[in-house]
C-alpha cells in the first residue's frame, strides 16, 4: 500500500484573523499546514487539520 500525501494551505483571511488576535495579545503563533492522506487504490482518506501553536498549546483549525 502506498500513502499519497497532499498538503493543504491556510486561507488568507483565516490566517490574518489569527495573527491579528495574537498581535493584540502580544504572542507569536506558529502555523503548521494540514494535509490530506489517501491510501492508493482505496477510498480511504484522512484529513489532518491545520495546527496553530500558541504558548505551547496546540489548536486544531479547519478551513
Amino acid at each position: 500500500m502506498k500513502i499519497i500525501k497532499k498538503e493543504l494551505q491556510f486561507e488568507k483571511c483565516l490566517k490574518q484573523r489569527i495573527e491579528f488576535i495574537c498581535e493584540f495579545s502580544k504572542v507569536t503563533p506558529t502555523f503548521i499546514n494540514g494535509s490530506i492522506r489517501k491510501l492508493e487504490k482505496t477510498n480511504l482518506t484522512y484529513i489532518e487539520p491545520h495546527k496553530v501553536i500558541i504558548k505551547n498549546i496546540t489548536f486544531l483549525v479547519f478551513n
